[in-house]
């Protein structure tokens, strides 16, 4: 089964570019037929990162976001979407006149959701009206982002009583002046824990930090995709 993978979150700066190169590298480390699409017209990080396996597209038209369906099906790929932030109102849009859930079951494909969020109260309420209006349409996995926090205490009370058939998982955090590194640098992840030349290459032990991190984010990325078939 072919998957739309939607790395949302209303919230900004909660971690969503993050996920997206961290599941652009997982697809790529595991052979996973994949196309990435970056939503973030204002910041595009996914693009310069991982710009030979993603396309810019524009979500404020149905044309824009019709290209989703129609790349998982013409070339039998995972289609992996950045979304930036506030851009739920548009993506309801779309489902909703388009009947794209009834669609994507007919053609078996999988729409998932990574609902990236932090331990602040306004992820917690916007993660409530986010389960309101999706929860019969898409299957969710929500992303705590442990370099966006530490006490998730509220959000695992929400899952436990409001949302227990809904897996959650946890993003290790990566030590921040290792990620601010390789965000100024627009490294994959792999060019930050590989590269060892050149003007803004890591060091010995911050490639280390990475491969660390990777593989810490790897096993519970394969806890929703382990299963996935290459």
């Amino acid at each position: 089964m072919r998957r739309v993978h939607f790395v949302g979150g209303e919230k900004g700066g909660v971690g969503k570019s993050v996920l997206s190169r961290l599941l652009s590298q997982y697809f790529l480390d595991n052979s996973t037929p994949f196309v990435g699409m970056d939503a973030d017209q204002s910041h595009a990080t996914l693009t310069r990162s991982y710009g030979q396996s993603t396309r810019r597209i524009v979500l404020d038209d149905f044309e824009g976001a019709d290209q989703i369906i129609e790349t998982v099906v013409q070339n039998d790929v995972d289609v992996l979407i950045d979304l930036p932030a506030q851009s739920e109102r548009f993506l309801d849009l779309w489902m909703n006149e388009n009947g794209v859930a009834e669609l994507c079951q007919e053609l078996g494909i999988e729409l998932l959701v990574w609902y990236v969020v932090d331990d602040g109260l306004d992820s917690l309420s916007l993660l409530k009206a986010f389960s309101q209006r999706y929860s019969s349409q898409l299957k969710c996995v929500v992303v705590k982002n442990l370099g966006r926090g530490s006490d998730f205490s509220k959000i695992d009370a929400f899952l436990a009583s409001d949302l227990a058939d809904v897996q959650s998982i946890e993003l290790p955090c990566l030590h921040a002046p290792t990620m601010r590194k390789i965000e100024h640098s627009s490294f994959s992840f792999w060019g930050a824990a590989n590269i060892k030349e050149g003007e803004n290459h890591l060091g010995i032990m911050e490639r280390q930090r990475v491969k660390v991190w990777l593989k810490k984010a790897y096993a519970a990325l394969g806890l929703v995709l382990g299963s996935d078939r290459k």
